[in-house]
């Protein structure tokens, strides 16, 4: 099979990367997200795993994928795939007034920007993310944005995954 490449933006601030699926090591994730694109939703900046990005979406597989290619430790250029079940985001120490709902479930995806991420949550213990793209293309100046996000505010921002 050929591969299968997304582009990642920050929308407002009119910057993308371009990422390659890992359909090798993460099959029926990559199948999941491919058949849901084009998805885009407002950005977060994460608390805890440091230096990642990260939007919500409603589920959109079948069956959620199994934890295929996991990581606790997402290096630069990661994509990673993350479901929640909404009791476990729904608390004010998450900052989320509507998305996140208890008796609801919930999808993260989330780029990770530069090194020295832990995937360890002081509520939950470790959270372990499946590792579906690989940035080959535009990663640094999606870092100087995402930090730039960090600095001075998520607010009114989308991040968006697409078809390449």
């Amino acid at each position: 099979m050929a591969d299968r490449f997304v582009t990642v933006s920050l929308d407002k601030r009119d910057v993308h990367c371009t990422a390659r699926l890992l359909a090798d090591r993460a099959p029926l994730t990559c199948a999941a997200v491919w058949d849901a694109l084009p998805l885009a939703g407002d950005v977060y900046h994460a608390k805890y795993a440091r230096n990642e990005i990260y939007a919500l979406f409603p589920p959109f597989a079948s069956t959620e994928p199994p934890l295929e290619n996991p990581t606790v430790t997402p290096i630069p250029g990661d994509l990673c795939y993350f479901s929640f079940a909404g009791a476990e985001l729904g608390t004010k120490a998450y900052g989320y007034d509507r998305e996140v709902r208890p008796g609801s479930t919930v999808v993260d995806l989330a780029l990770f920007y530069e090194r020295n991420n832990l995937l360890l949550n002081g509520d939950v213990g470790w959270v372990p993310g499946i590792v579906w793209g690989q940035v080959v293309e535009g990663l640094e100046p999606m870092a100087e944005a995402c930090n730039d996000l960090w600095r001075t505010g998520a607010a009114g921002e989308t991040l968006s995954f697409r078809r390449a």
